[in-house]
This record gives C-alpha cells, sequence and structure tokens, in this order.
C-alpha cells in the first residue's frame, strides 16, 4: 500500500517502513505526527481526493531534526565592480519514518 501525501508545499508517495525528509516540522525527535493531506492511496483499489481523500491518514514517527549541506548563492552584475553578493544557506528538513497508512 502507498500513499501520496502533501506536506511543506510539496507532495511525497511514501509507503510502511519508508523515511522521507520534508519541510521542517515543529516536534521533537519520537514524536508522533499524523499526515492528513493525503490526496491519492493506492493498493488493489485506487482512490483519489478531490483535493484530499476523507478520512486518510498516514501515521509517521520524527526520526532527526537537520540542516541540508550549505548552497553558495552568488548574485553579480557585469560589468559593474560593486554590485557582487555572496550569501549562503541551509535549508531545514525534518525526517519521518512512516508507521502507518490508514484509508
Amino acid at each position: 500500500m502507498y500513499a501520496v501525501v502533501e506536506t511543506g508545499g510539496k507532495q511525497l508517495k511514501v509507503e510502511v517502513g519508508s523515511s522521507i525528509f520534508v519541510e521542517k516540522l515543529d516536534a521533537n525527535v519520537g514524536d508522533k505526527v499524523v499526515l492528513d493531506k493525503v490526496v491519492l492511496v493506492g493498493d488493489d483499489t485506487t482512490k483519489i481526493g478531490t483535493p484530499y481523500v476523507e478520512g486518510a491518514t498516514v501515521e509517521c514517527e520524527v526520526e532527526k531534526q537537520g540542516k541540508n549541506k550549505k548552497i553558495i548563492v552568488f548574485k553579480y552584475k557585469p560589468k559593474k565592480g560593486s554590485t557582487r553578493r555572496k550569501q549562503g544557506h541551509r535549508q531545514p528538513f525534518t525526517k519521518l519514518a512512516v508507521k502507518a497508512i490508514n484509508a
């Protein structure tokens, strides 16, 4: 059984036992998180939501809170000596372990 959930403005395909990386959630390591914006549930029959499947949830457990690798954002205007800007960014994430899909 699999499901497509929406979290953090993105849609992710999840299965029981898999780990997913989502945008940072306000939860501590070991907490249970219930994702209720389920777009699709697939098994022998497929349920498609309009926009979400009624009564379907995905239960997860927080494994880790962290930050991704640093990316460098470098902006400049050619032929202008003083318009250079170097900036770094590390996107925070939450790692979830999928425990159950309730449909």
